[in-house]
């Protein structure tokens, strides 16, 4: 392995998307980045090493070919190879320390994943680690509070240098399961403009003594007798579920709270308002940013450990 990388590559793997970046190993600078539809499900286990090459091919050619670090759910048992989810509290070098060579590939590494296993909560994260990680980086600090929206939204907890908590909630997928997939959300199929009077009405709905699950109802109910327009019952719908995860959230984090927001810019736009809403002081840092940050300090470490070797 090269001690001194000039470079290295950064792939975030996920069920549904590939994301490959090319970056300046010591500022953490993108170079160039590429992006597919190419994730688990569009795979065969043995796909994986010879879909990779072909990505990056051109960045690794010549003498000293930079190394790859892949995070996300292609680390799983249905991903290219199946990397450890560490206890908590897990640390970033903890992270570095137990990453798994990627077969097929040279000089490829897959990162682990972390895990919740108590009596009363048990909880699993592949790719978010890295990004919770990489944005208290970004800030400069060892503590922090981070929203990370998304298909499965994480809320972590990190305190001196350590994730020492974080919880799932299935806000994402719950949204295009109701919104595609039910009577509520049928009015809107097809659709993909935001509306923003819908999404606060949404917001507002999950405020209901009776808790979301009457709220997604009410995309229905106010269709029909309300004046909730056809456009709108998709960002209805968005606003019940993460005004739910807000709500729910703040009543586990009381008093003053900053939340670094991790996520895409749609995704923020929306978690802010959110969160703001219901008392939460917000930073947003952008998720790619996040995971690059991430990569390049856990690739240090990894570097320096082998260099020991």
């Amino acid at each position: 392995m090269s001690h001194a990388p000039g470079r290295l590559i950064v792939i975030d793997w996920g069920t549904s998307n590939f994301r490959a970046f090319l970056v300046d190993a010591e500022s953490g600078k993108r170079l160039e980045s590429r992006r597919s539809e190419a994730g688990l499900r569009s795979l065969s286990s043995a796909e994986f090493p010879h879909y990779c090459a072909a990505q990056i091919g051109d960045w690794r050619e010549g003498d000293d070919p930079p190394p790859v670090y892949l995070a996300g759910m292609v680390g799983s048992a249905r991903g290219w190879r199946e990397a450890p989810q560490l206890d908590l509290p897990v640390s970033a070098n903890d992270l570095a320390d137990h990453v798994v060579a990627a077969p097929g590939l040279d000089n490829a590494w897959i990162v682990p994943g972390v895990k919740v296993v108590t009596s009363d909560q048990v909880d699993v994260m592949r790719g978010e680690e890295i990004q919770a990680f990489g944005a208290l980086a970004m800030i400069g600090d060892d503590t922090a509070l981070c929203c990370l929206p998304g298909t499965h939204s994480k809320w972590v907890r990190l305190e001196a240098g350590r994730m020492i908590d974080f919880t799932t909630l299935m806000t994402g997928e719950l949204y295009h399961a109701v919104r595609f997939h039910t009577l509520p959300g049928e009015p809107d199929r097809g659709r993909e403009a935001f509306d923003a009077e819908g999404f606060e009405q949404g917001m507002q709905a999950a405020h209901h003594p009776a808790g979301p699950l009457h709220a997604l109802f009410e995309a229905r109910s106010r269709h029909l007798h309300a004046g909730l327009a056809a456009a709108q019952v998709g960002s209805f719908i968005s606003g019940v579920l993460v005004g739910h995860e807000a709500r729910t959230q703040r009543t586990l984090f009381s008093g003053p709270q900053r939340v670094l927001l991790v996520g895409s810019s749609a995704l923020n736009a929306l978690y802010r308002c959110a969160l703001e809403k219901v008392g939460f002081e917000v930073q947003e840092i952008d998720s790619d940013q996040a995971i690059l940050a991430g990569v390049c300090a856990l690739a240090r470490r990894h570097r320096d450990d082998s260099a020991l070797t």
